[in-house]
């Protein structure tokens, strides 16, 4: 059996549920103390985005928290995180900070990445704990901790979901009782995408039928549904066998996200 970790740190912006709470567990076992950020940072949002709407119940957090068994909980002011005189950002380059996420949010990558890293200077951690159910974000912070040679361990956690398949999420409460019983459409048309490529069909055929998908379910506007290389999300080529399909929907007011990871025979 391997020896615990350390410190392990599982970053987040509150508003905690299962999803969250899946990855305290996680970190539990492989590390001998936990600290949990609660930290809704707003160098990630952009114009027009939810910051000031952001569901914000701290309390109740470190009562889910203190249940869990995680008893360290970060919650930083904004200025402790981004003090008077604070003048240095990250940038993201390349295609995962161009496409997809980069493409609708410009400059949100930046704003997690600079955060993180700075996350990672206060706490300290030997390991830090995030969901796939953000693909893009979590592709960025490992890209980040490798470019800049910070000594952490990027896990990776499985999306936990509902029973009905929607992805949690904290925006999931902005959803009334008919969007909710559509939501779980996005991830029925992530699956119709995947078994097109499963049959062979191309990946554009394949957005194209998830599209198709999406639009028969009724009440979503699109942003984006592209098949795309896991490794760098540049469009996947023959020798591509890791692909992840990813999407983001408006459902009424609530912007949704999801991916599914497939491999290629």
């Amino acid at each position: 059996m391997a020896a615990k970790a350390r410190l392990g740190l599982v970053p987040t912006m509150g508003a905690l549920h299962a999803g969250h709470l899946s990855l305290v567990e996680r970190a539990l076992k492989e590390c001998r103390e936990v600290v949990v950020s609660i930290f809704v940072n707003p160098t990630q949002f952009g114009q027009g985005e939810d910051f000031g709407k952001y569901p914000r119940q701290l309390a109740a957090d470190k009562a889910l928290l203190r249940k869990a068994g995680a008893i360290r909980v970060f919650a930083p002011s904004v200025n402790e995180v981004y003090p008077e005189g604070f003048a240095t950002t990250l940038k993201v380059g390349g295609s995962l900070g161009s496409v997809l996420e980069a493409e609708f949010r410009p400059g949100h990558f930046d704003g997690v990445a600079t955060v993180v890293a700075r996350l990672f200077g206060l706490v300290k951690p030997d390991k830090a704990y995030f969901g796939l159910k953000d693909f893009q974000q979590l592709a960025v912070i490992k890209r980040m901790t490798s470019d800049l040679a910070l000594p952490v361990r990027i896990v990776e956690c499985p999306t936990l979901r509902a029973k009905d398949g929607l992805a949690l999420s904290s925006r999931n409460a902005y959803l009334s009782p008919e969007q909710r019983r559509r939501a779980p459409a996005l991830w029925l048309t992530l699956h119709a995408a995947a078994d097109a490529l499963a049959a062979g069909l191309s990946p554009s055929k394949a957005e194209a039928l998830g599209k198709k998908s999406l639009a028969q379910a009724g009440g979503f506007k699109l942003q984006y549904l592209r098949v795309a290389d896991a490794a760098t999300l540049s469009p996947p080529t023959k020798a591509s066998k890791r692909l992840v399909i990813a999407a983001a929907a408006h459902l009424g007011k609530t912007r949704l996200i999801d991916n599914l990871v497939m491999t290629r025979a």
